[in-house]
């Protein structure tokens, strides 16, 4: 047999011993097989994979939702006169107005303190004090007030949402019926979360400037919420129904906590009352002896002395009395 034919047979052979290779071999070692539930598993995982993209999006949405609502929070150190007032419920008066009532109410509590025979500079001190902490005093105790009103009307407003939308009916139609039906101040301020929406600002948007107009974390959550529905989808029923049950739950625990505080309260309260009660028992019964509290300089200083220290003491068991949550 030549060199040409025995070179003809191995390259026959090899030929076939790789085509054998490519096309039996993988058959018979399973490797096919192998490939085909790689292949398998793949398909089955890529739903899951998208999910947990989906979730981890999502995910970022809210981080990213809760870091500008934190970085706004911190801008707003100082809150405008204009703002302080529409928090108040006096949203028709303008500054000029709140200190033009600032200056009278100065100048009232002037007159009365000099013709009740007080000093110019005892006069001095009842004017600042009514034109400038009386005014703010009363805004505060506003504020407070409408605050409470409106958490005591929000977890049913919330829940009417979610009825709402069970029904079928859209996020802004909801927001009418409770703008429509609910007490003050809940109605005016979902009337500017429809206000704010109808000109061209996003729903989620209108919602989350709630916040600026009543400062509650009540009312924080409740922006958050539809803000990121409207961002990323989802549930918008059941996460207003947690955000209900939520509400209702930190209201239950307030109250506990009022409970639970109220006997330190009231002896703060009688601890706080029983000096200016006894000068007053003393003054009623022998006046030239406790005269001289205001009469003699030292007895002044002495005043003047105990009223601050009494006014720190007030400040600090109310401090220790107030629990935020």
């Amino acid at each position: 047999m030549s060199i040409q034919t025995l070179a003809l047979a191995f390259l026959a052979a090899t030929a076939i011993g790789g085509l054998a290779w490519v096309f039996i071999y993988p058959s018979l070692s399973g490797q096919r097989k192998a490939e085909s539930r790689r292949a398998s598993i793949a398909r089955s995982d890529a739903p899951a994979r998208q999910a947990e993209k989906t979730q981890r999006s999502r995910r970022e949405q809210v981080e990213g939702s809760l870091k500008e609502l934190d970085a706004r929070r911190k801008k707003e150190k100082s809150v405008p006169l204009t703002t302080r007032l529409a928090q108040a419920g006096l949203g028709s008066w303008t500054p000029q107005k709140f200190w033009i009532v600032s200056g009278i109410s100065g100048a009232v509590g002037f007159v009365l303190a000099f013709v009740i025979g007080g000093s110019l500079l005892g006069a001095a001190v009842m004017a600042f004090g009514t034109g400038l902490g009386l005014p703010r005093w009363v805004l505060g105790f506003l504020k407070k007030r409408r605050e409470k009103a409106f958490l005591k009307a929000l977890p049913d407003a919330v829940d009417v949402i979610v009825r709402g939308i069970k029904a079928g009916l859209p996020l802004f139609e909801s927001i009418k019926v409770v703008a429509a039906d609910s007490p003050e101040p809940l109605r005016s301020e979902f009337s500017a979360i429809i206000e704010t929406q109808t000109i061209g600002m996003p729903l989620g948007e209108a919602c989350a400037r709630l916040y600026e107009r009543m400062p509650l974390p009540e009312a924080n959550f409740f922006g958050i919420v539809v803000a990121i529905q409207q961002k990323s989808g989802g549930n918008l029923s059941e996460a207003l129904g947690n955000l209900s049950k939520v509400l209702r739950d930190r209201k239950k625990m307030g109250e506990k906590i009022k409970a639970m505080s109220t006997e330190a309260k009231a002896s703060a309260s009688i601890i706080g009352s029983l000096p200016p009660i006894v000068m007053l028992l003393v003054w009623m019964s022998t006046p030239d002896y406790i005269a001289l509290l205001w009469t003699h300089q030292i007895g002044q200083l002495m005043l003047v002395c105990c009223v601050v220290w009494m006014t720190i003491g007030v400040l600090v068991m109310q401090k220790m009395i107030n629990f935020d949550f």
